[in-house]
């Protein structure tokens, strides 16, 4: 017995020192900073802010010195020095990963309930996809190809390429006039350049062809409730969240959704 305790003592201060590195504060490795991705960000990120702004959703002067920040943070560069990583660091960093998981557990079942016979299990979850360059060229050797146009023109969005953007949604309308997927890409974008009646003629037009389409649901609840027609939003979202209940715009909406209906007195 007092062989077998001496071995259990030795085995658990090999075992300290062993993971004694592990417990030394590091340092974060200085990686050169990756330019395009920055950029990326911070163009998803303004855009994020534009519905915030066009949603009345945040005060113009805090909009302005977010815009400033993320604007700036685009182009941020030179060499950082290194942070110490404490154990904490990465205790919270496997917590993250547990709820992460936790939450897949929740939702993907639903998601992947909604995809297509026969397609895979993330369903219709978009990738990183071609570059802008690459659909170019595609589209120019298949003309009437709509799905690589459509994912062109949101290659262009997402550079912030917008009027060519819309030159290729008009495109996709002059091939098939009945296209949903161009018809909400050019409601998005007149609504984010101010152009209210011309998103919901864009709404009014998908929902004449599919009339539970959560995308343009959702817009056209946004656009009724930045003209202050309160009642109107409340209705057209109470659809919206019925059918949309995974739709990326879902935790907004449940907000404006009740301060829609307080302001209509509803």
């Amino acid at each position: 017995m007092t062989a077998a305790l001496l071995f259990a003592i030795g085995l658990m201060a090999g075992g300290a020192l062993a993971l004694r590195p592990l417990l030394r504060p590091a340092r974060w490795p200085n990686e050169p900073p990756a330019a395009r991705d920055d950029v990326a960000r911070a163009v998803s990120s303004l855009r994020d802010l534009e519905f915030a702004v066009a949603a009345g959703t945040i005060d113009a002067a805090d909009a302005a010195g977010l815009r400033a920040r993320i604007e700036a943070s685009a182009f941020a560069s030179g060499d950082l020095p290194g942070r110490p990583a404490p154990v904490r660091t990465f205790l919270l960093a496997a917590l993250m990963a547990g709820v992460a998981a936790i939450l897949a557990v929740a939702y993907l079942p639903a998601a992947v309930g909604d995809r297509a016979p026969g397609a895979t299990l993330t369903g219709t979850l978009p990738d990183a996809g071609p570059a802008a360059a690459d659909l170019e060229a595609a589209v120019r050797a298949r003309p009437q190809d709509i799905p690589t146009r459509l994912a062109l023109a949101e290659a262009y969005e997402n550079e912030g390429r917008t009027a060519e953007a819309v030159t290729q949604y008009q495109a996709v309308l002059e091939i098939d006039p009945r296209n949903v997927p161009a018809l909400n890409g050019l409601g998005i974008i007149l609504f984010a350049s101010g152009s209210l009646d011309g998103a919901l003629v864009a709404t009014d037009r998908v929902l004449a062809i599919r009339p539970r389409d959560p995308d343009a649901l959702f817009l056209r609840g946004l656009v009724l409730y930045r003209q202050e027609r309160y009642a109107e939003a409340v209705e057209v979202w109470t659809v919206y969240l019925d059918v949309g209940e995974f739709h990326y715009g879902a935790p907004m909406v449940r907000t404006l959704y009740e301060e829609a209906r307080a302001k209509s007195g509803g």
